[in-house]
């Protein structure tokens, strides 16, 4: 089913509604979200009340389990006032659904309360000792997108029993900690995506209780059609829905200067130039393609995961074509408007260029490298590829 038809159950009623708010919300502080390397304690509030952070929890927690398209369309419509803010949005959605993946208890204790906010790194940078009644988890995160305003932590570990390695691969596990019991470290200084807040996160000797530790490879203990879905395809598709956002604001932003920009010796507006014209018809093209190709794999997906049937890896290779396609398309439609803006575009006031270190920063995220390209590549000519965390 096309993701437009979501809006008519009454489940998601308002999510994009809300979304369109927080949208210019976000957009009136974007440059207070930036000066300060968060988001504001309004805006923050206003997410919380929205439940978008958590709308990929399960409905038994009182929250959306809303479908991978319209979360994501959430977040890439508040991702178009403020990249940084639909970014902090696609990370707590992608967080909210690893509550399917824990007993009642700990899904309850992490995303229950209905103004939750998780954050989370799922690459095992940290250690978990197996001890009575849990893990002791000692470790390092980078990149803690929204740790500083998330309440709970989902970290990525290595379960460390002294038995060594299965089959010469590491148990992998994840546990929710509490944020209060993380030391964050200010490290985030950073060309763009200043606001996220993407700072690391030092666990020294956690203990995390056994019902807030789960297995992100193995099978969610809720089956229902957002929890079949793939969930490193999900966590692809959740940073490109941010990077479509920010490009899609970038073309607002050109709009709004050009109508009035006249060039130092020109009589015409930058909006009457043929240069101007031709380039950001070419933008808008090009972002609708990759648009239409990014919530299409979603929806083939999707109608997988409905049905019951197994997402194949020729889905789940889409999703990541797609992800990344629309990530690396959208930085090439945000320099294309930046150097539209000129001289104009350079200073610190201008949302051009923050769109710009936005988009920049955005394609550095691993999961829309170019590194994809090989890896999806290598499937499609049919070479044998590592696919578990695709």
């Amino acid at each position: 089913m096309p993701h437009t038809l979501h809006e008519a159950d009454p489940r998601w009623v308002g999510l994009k509604e809300a979304a369109d708010r927080i949208r210019l919300q976000a957009r009136a502080v974007a440059a207070d979200n930036e000066r300060d390397r968060r988001l504001t304690p309004e805006l923050i509030d206003a997410l919380r009340d929205s439940g978008l952070m958590r709308c990929g929890a399960p409905e038994t927690l009182g929250a959306a389990q809303a479908p991978p398209a319209l979360s994501l369309e959430c977040a890439e419509t508040i991702a178009r006032g403020d990249a940084a803010t639909g970014w902090c949005v696609s990370i707590a959605l992608t967080s909210s659904l690893l509550a399917a993946r824990l007993p009642e208890k700990g899904a309850a204790e992490t995303l229950g309360d209905p103004r939750a906010i998780a954050a989370g790194v799922w690459a095992p940078r940290a250690k978990a000792r197996p001890v009575d009644g849990g893990v002791v988890v000692s470790g390092r995160w980078s990149f803690c997108s929204g740790i500083t305003h998330a309440d709970h932590f989902f970290g990525g570990c290595v379960l460390d029993d002294g038995s060594g390695d299965k089959d010469g691969a590491p148990t992998l596990r994840a546990v929710g900690i509490p944020t209060a019991q993380l030391r964050i470290v200010d490290t985030w200084h950073t060309s763009g995506l200043r606001a996220t807040g993407s700072h690391d996160a030092v666990a020294e000797d956690v203990f995390v209780p056994a019902h807030r530790v789960l297995a992100l490879d193995g099978g969610p203990l809720i089956d229902a059609p957002l929890y079949r879905f793939p969930i490193y395809g999900y966590f692809a598709l959740s940073i490109a829905a941010a990077a479509l956002g920010n490009a899609r604001g970038a073309i607002d932003d050109l709009m709004d200067l050009a109508g009035h920009k006249v060039a130092t010796g020109s009589r015409r507006s930058l909006a009457e130039k043929p240069a101007t014209q031709a380039a950001v018809g070419q933008a808008e093209a090009a972002l609708r393609a990759a648009r239409a190709f990014f919530y299409s794999a979603i929806d083939d997906a999707w109608q997988a995961a409905c049905t019951g049937e197994t997402v194949t890896l020729g889905l789940r290779t889409g999703l990541r074509l797609a992800a990344a396609h629309a990530a690396r398309t959208s930085a090439e439609v945000v320099r294309a408007m930046y150097d539209l803006g000129g001289g104009s575009a350079i200073y610190d006031s201008s949302p051009l260029q923050r769109r710009f270190r936005d988009a920049t920063t955005a394609t550095a995220h691993l999961q829309v490298s170019p590194a994809t390209w090989e890896t999806t590549g290598r499937i499609l000519l049919g070479v044998p590829t590592r696919v578990a965390q695709l």
